[in-house]
């Protein structure tokens, strides 16, 4: 499939998480090269484990980028074998998150590079080359961001909570150690230079997108551009992830709304546009003249890589339309 620009002058910025906006990342990385599109990613989801630096948010679009995710898992690497993490059981070892032989490999290298001194910048770019992505895949910090989960099981890391207490306990809140002293990668602030428009893909809005957002002032920095966001809620159900429950244990109702909601009350002005699916058709009249934020309804259930595309292209065609 070949690459076309919507716009010869198109320069986006896509905002991402992890598997539900790879998705997306996926369509986008058809339709714009490498010229017209950057990924912004989360690394609040990072951690050390087993000596290794792993980089979960970074992984996903990795292997989504390079067609090489793992279509029956949902998650990880196709083709992947387990014989080390068995092993690892088998000897009394941490073995709760479940790292696959190919992952392994990924996460070595990763963790090599960067203790010979290399950025985290530097090490994505390593690898991504490596696997043939053409597109920058940029961390949203070179500093050490650790997303947190407040709970009714006390504070927990965010991987603890997601994948060793799978989701279980019931979340209070969020915050972000590292936050508050780290600096946005010098080469998201490069590319904002002439920037023409940002994607927030359908993403986790409390543990994927805020943490960029809050980042070193970054979304003061996005106001005089236009920005769209897609929906990860669809029919009040997150299409992956725990989005959902965490807002019906926060009080905040499932729904699209909510998600815009969420949006203009804690970052006002940054909003411009909002994408919804089919299903919630209802909410995009309340979201356009309630909360004044234009919404257009499409397919963003992305099941195939032809849905992935046609979103990116609604999406891009809906973002020149708000350009001023």
């Amino acid at each position: 499939m070949s690459k076309t620009s919507i716009n010869h002058k198109q320069k986006i910025l896509a905002i991402t998480g992890g598997v539900g906006g790879a998705k997306l990342a996926l369509g986008l990385s058809k339709v714009l090269t490498e010229d017209e599109l950057l990924f912004a990613v989360n690394t609040g989801d990072d951690f050390e484990h087993l000596g290794l630096h792993i980089s979960p948010d970074i992984d996903s679009l990795t292997y989504a980028l390079a067609e090489e995710n793992n279509q029956e898992l949902g998650w990880g690497r196709q083709g992947e074998t387990w014989q080390f993490i068995e092993s690892l059981d088998a000897l009394g070892g941490e073995s709760w998150f479940r790292l696959g032989d190919k992952d392994m490999a990924l996460h070595t290298h990763r963790t090599q590079l960067l203790n010979s001194g290399a950025t985290l910048t530097e090490a994505t770019s390593a690898i991504t080359s490596a696997m043939q992505i053409s597109h920058t895949v940029a961390p949203m910090t070179d500093a050490p961001v650790r997303t947190i989960v407040h709970s009714d099981q006390g504070d927990l890391a965010f991987q603890h909570y997601f994948v060793r207490e799978q989701c279980q306990p019931a979340v209070t809140g969020f915050s972000f150690n590292g936050l508050t002293e780290a600096k946005l990668n010098p080469a998201i602030e490069a590319w904002l230079e002439g920037c023409t428009g940002i994607v927030i893909c359908p993403s986790n809005p409390y543990v994927s997108v805020d943490p960029l957002l809050k980042l070193d002032g970054f979304a003061e920095r996005l106001r005089n551009l236009p920005v769209v966001a897609i929906s990860p809620i669809v029919g009040g159900i997150a299409i992956k992830g725990p989005a959902a429950k965490m807002m019906a244990e926060l009080n905040v109702p499932a729904s699209a709304q909510a998600v815009a909601e969420h949006y203009k009350h804690h970052y006002p002005g940054l909003m411009n546009g909002f994408v919804v699916d089919k299903t919630d058709a209802i909410e995009a009249a309340t979201i356009t003249n309630g909360l004044k934020i234009p919404t257009i309804v499409t397919n963003s259930i992305m099941v195939t890589l032809q849905d992935r595309v046609d979103l990116a292209h609604a999406t891009l065609g809906f973002l020149r339309d708000l350009a001023p």
